[in-house]
């Protein structure tokens, strides 16, 4: 057990999210809370306790709506928890719900709840624009003209340019300390590691394949179908492409550093809609309304790396994660790396297996290791189903538990890099119908 393991052992009992549905170029079907107020609905309706019992509620959330602010708060209390039951919302760019699980794990394992209600939710398709600041200030100056000689003054002084918005979408996805947005960061990637652009775009294909594959085994079974006002069904993953290539996929121009760039739509994350919520509970719980354990959260593990290189974050947050819990990259039975960007995920891979950046970057005597692909990102990733960056962290958590259950297999790890240069992961374990290999 590790120096880290809390007093208690914290179990995920059951999950749910909606569809990922990806934007359109405009604002989506549903808001934020209405995404996670439909998943939250299907899960607790199934529990054998009451919403009431929860002792908190946690949502991670990047881009919630001025009408929505601490938007946790506003979700527990349509899914019924009641006045009594607290909530709040937790913001870590693209593994904000990681954290909320790992903030709900501490309050488990510390006592001070037995159940928790946890996950994320994002509507990036709602992201506002922004007026620029010439035109507040204009409008400011406008607001304090006292007589109308001043306003008729102000009115000469307005130009066409302040009608130019600001992209809240593009503001938030670039750092704000080295300039680069997080397409960027990727393409500095793929040139450190000599990434190629087929790589890349084969990495994507695959991405698809995989998620039709396990869609078509009947695999997503934490999908839960949500209803927009005007009645109608939203039932699967929309930005999911059969047609996805190898061939098309190459077609198609670089996106963040044009024309000579490698990065494109295709080899990345979708922009999406969506929400994915857990419920953690402890051991008392699970005994005293006899809950099913889908697995249980071992430890968690947050790292620092250099902003232009955020997508290598999860190997900064694995490695001592691993090594606190006596495990190596192939005592991991399964894996599930956020697919930001196909090179990011590809460049993680690789960095573990350099021994410059080992040493160099990570502290280590040599390799850390292989991490086997055919274990990685088995039912596929946000390149094909989107990345609703408040909910992914859920997302992953959750399919990886239902993975583990479904190979009979004991350890996975969940992570994602995140904006700014960070990185976030979680070791988990299937405590049931584990096969010793």
């Amino acid at each position: 057990m590790s120096k880290r393991s809390r007093t208690r052992f914290v179990y995920v009992v059951d999950g749910s999210r909606t569809p990922f549905l990806k934007a359109r170029g405009e604002p989506g079907p549903l808001k934020a809370s209405d995404l996670a107020v439909q998943a939250g609905t299907a899960l607790l309706q199934r529990q054998s306790f009451l919403p009431s019992s929860l002792g908190e509620v946690i949502l991670g959330c990047v881009l919630p709506a001025p009408e929505e602010a601490n938007i946790a708060r506003i979700v527990g209390l349509r899914l019924g928890t009641g006045k009594a039951v607290p909530a709040w919302t937790v913001q870590r760019n693209c593994a904000s719900g990681l954290q909320a699980l790992d903030n709900a794990a501490q309050d488990i394992g510390m006592g001070r709840h037995d159940l928790v209600l946890a996950g994320g939710v994002d509507v990036m398709s709602h992201a506002p624009l922004l007026w620029n600041e010439g035109f507040v200030r204009w409008l400011a100056k406008l607001s304090r003209a006292k007589d109308i000689g001043s306003k008729l003054k102000s009115f000469t002084q307005f130009q066409l340019k302040f009608l130019v918005p600001s992209i809240a979408l593009l503001k938030g996805l670039t750092d704000p300390v080295s300039g680069l947005s997080m397409g960027q960061t990727a393409e500095e990637l793929a040139h450190r590691f000599q990434i190629s652009r087929k790589e890349m775009d084969t990495f994507a294909e695959a991405s698809h394949k995989k998620v039709l594959a396990a869609e078509k085994a009947g695999h997503f079974v934490e999908v839960e179908p949500v209803y927009d006002i005007s009645g109608h069904c939203y039932s699967r993953d929309d930005g999911v492409r059969e047609d996805s290539t190898v061939e098309k996929l190459g077609k198609l121009t670089p996106f963040f550093d044009r024309p000579f760039g490698q990065v494109t739509a295709g080899n990345s994350s979708q922009v999406t809609d969506g929400a994915a919520l857990l419920i953690l509970a402890s051991d008392e719980a699970v005994k005293k309304h006899q809950l099913p354990v889908l697995g249980r959260l071992v430890d968690f593990e947050w790292a620092g790396c250099e902003p232009t290189q955020m997508g290598l974050g999860p190997v900064h947050a694995i490695t001592p994660l691993l090594l606190r819990n006596r495990l190596s990259l192939s005592n991991v039975d399964y894996w599930e790396i956020n697919e930001a960007f196909a090179a990011q995920v590809l460049a993680c891979v690789k960095a573990w297996e350099s021994e410059e950046y080992c040493t160099k970057e990570l502290g280590l005597k040599g390799i850390f290791g292989q991490l086997p692909l055919e274990r990685l990102n088995v039912d596929g990733g946000a390149i094909a189903i989107g990345h609703p960056i408040g909910a992914s962290g859920a997302r992953l958590t959750l399919r990886l538990l239902h993975i583990l259950k479904r190979h009979q297999a004991r350890f996975g790890v969940a992570s994602l890099c995140i904006g700014g240069g960070q990185g976030g992961a979680v070791l988990v374990e299937n405590v049931s119908g584990v096969e010793n290999e």
